[in-house]
């Protein structure tokens, strides 16, 4: 008999700028940042093909910008995975920051997170 699977976790990781998700503990997705003083720049997420479907994307999203919530930080969602999460969950609307072409600037030509 095989056993269940484990409820999908999400871990922060300082040392790699990113959230994972991880499901029976591997790593099944990313939402990668870099900060920009107190503000937490969202650039990419994925999600493995092998995971697609679960609602590990959303989950992985919804906790990352809970986390920078609780760190009293600001969300900057240049990712559109990010940006489009956030017209679907007004709770997180008092985050945002808006994508300014100098933010942009910024996250194009600082060192790679």
């Amino acid at each position: 008999m095989t056993e269940p699977a484990t409820e999908p976790t999400v871990e922060r990781r300082d040392d790699r700028h990113r959230y994972e998700i991880l499901v029976d503990g591997e790593r099944a997705g990313l939402t990668a940042y870099r900060d920009r003083g107190e503000q937490r720049v969202f650039y990419h997420t994925e999600v493995d093909d092998a995971y697609a479907g679960r609602g590990l994307a959303g989950r992985l999203v919804g906790e990352a910008l809970a986390d920078v919530r609780a760190q009293g930080r600001r969300i900057v969602p240049v990712c559109p995975y990010v940006a489009k999460y956030l017209t679907r969950h007004d709770e997180f609307a008092d985050l945002a920051d808006p994508v300014t072409p100098d933010a942009l600037d910024w996250l194009r030509d600082g060192e790679p997170a």
